[in-house]
């Protein structure tokens, strides 16, 4: 059977338009997106005996059979196939997932007709999480060509009792190139806001402490390298573990290749987000990128554009939680959704012609 290719997408971009003297810059750009999205417990619907999956099985309390599974896994593929499509005439290159239980949904999902064609590979690995969810990476292997990859054990003890450790998800480091550029992936799913925001901050800014030292070790070896850190951090743009453990910047103006963007800042000022609680938005799901993607040379893949993937069919309609994320299971059961968090992804461009002149 042959693999299907789909080469970079090329578009145009009136990027820097010069208007003076009847002169105009019109250029041609190679674009891809990056994506993350938690798919909201995406578990098969076997027990496995060493984790607390007992709820997603066929006799469990969410009745997980298979037709729900299988429902589910089709409404995943049908997002991430559309995840920057009107833009890019295509599915993402790299797409960050959490919250999956094992390699084989993965499998699943990517082997689903609307993915299939796409010829998506896997980097997964299995975390200690009690729950027995993961990350992942999906990548077309049409576009990155993988290198290496490693998973990093995030060691958290509880503050309450120092000999009790909190088992939660590793983070997975994935580098490879696209186009013949190297890149680095950071996929994180932090531990979650269970006992209160404030009680579990120290959770999250120790997961934020091993994603810089993850960072540090990245840029000793490679002190330009490219890289994107993704996930469903469980904490929004502006709390302590983004401003002041991995001290991102909300203006990508002048920022030194150690430092870190966070273009998701500006989109929770402005109200937005990727998961509602209590009549409020939380922007929890995001993509960071290091200095290097933001320096506007286009000689090589930059940092263009940030954005929530809502579109209608992923809100709920009506109800209780109309406006809300539409997700697979709520307080009174299944609900045939797709998620309770919005997808997030960002565009890389890069310059493929030369400037042309206008008179």
């Amino acid at each position: 059977m042959s693999t299907r290719i789909f080469p970079l997408f090329v578009f145009c971009l009136l990027f820097l338009l010069g208007v003076e003297r009847g002169f105009s810059q019109e250029k041609e750009y190679k674009i891809i997106s990056v994506a993350f999205y938690n798919v909201e417990n995406l578990f098969d619907t076997e027990d496995n005996p060493f984790t607390f999956d007992d709820d997603r099985t066929p006799k469990g309390d969410d009745v997980w059979t298979q037709e729900k599974y299988q429902d589910k896994v089709q409404k995943l593929a049908r997002v991430i196939t559309e995840i920057g499509f009107e833009t890019t005439n295509q599915p993402p290159a790299i797409v960050g997932v959490c919250e999956v239980e094992n390699r084989r949904v993965l499998e699943d999902l990517i082997n689903e007709p609307k993915l299939k064609q796409y010829d998506y590979g896997i980097v997964h690995y299995n975390s200690p999480d009690r729950r027995g969810i993961d990350v992942a990476l999906l990548y077309r292997k049409d576009i990155f060509k993988l290198e290496n990859s490693v998973s990093h054990e995030l060691l958290i003890y509880n503050s309450k009792e120092p000999d009790k450790r909190v088992y939660t998800r590793d983070q997975l480091v994935v580098s490879g190139n696209i186009d013949g550029e190297k890149l680095h992936f950071i996929v994180n799913h932090w531990p979650s806001r269970s006992g209160g925001e404030t009680a579990s901050s120290y959770k999250r800014e120790k997961a934020a402490a091993l994603n810089k030292i993850i960072l540090d070790s990245i840029f000793k070896k490679e002190p330009l390298a490219r890289v994107i850190s993704m996930g469903d951090f469980n904490d929004d743009p502006t709390n302590k573990s983004f401003k002041e453990v991995l001290k991102t910047k909300a203006d990508a103006t002048g920022l030194n290749p150690h430092q870190l963007y966070n273009p998701m800042e500006p989109m929770l000022k402005k109200g937005m987000g990727t998961l509602a609680y209590r009549d409020g938005w939380n922007l929890f799901d995001q993509i960071l990128v290091s200095g290097a993607l933001t320096t506007k040379d286009y000689s090589g893949f930059q940092f263009y554009k940030a954005g929530i993937f809502n579109k209608k069919y992923l809100i709920t309609k009506n109800g209780q939680y109309k406006g809300y994320p539409f997700r697979s299971y709520g307080y009174s059961g299944y609900q045939g959704g797709y998620s309770d968090h919005f997808p997030v992804y960002i565009y890389l461009v890069k310059q493929v012609s030369s400037t042309s002149n206008k008179n």
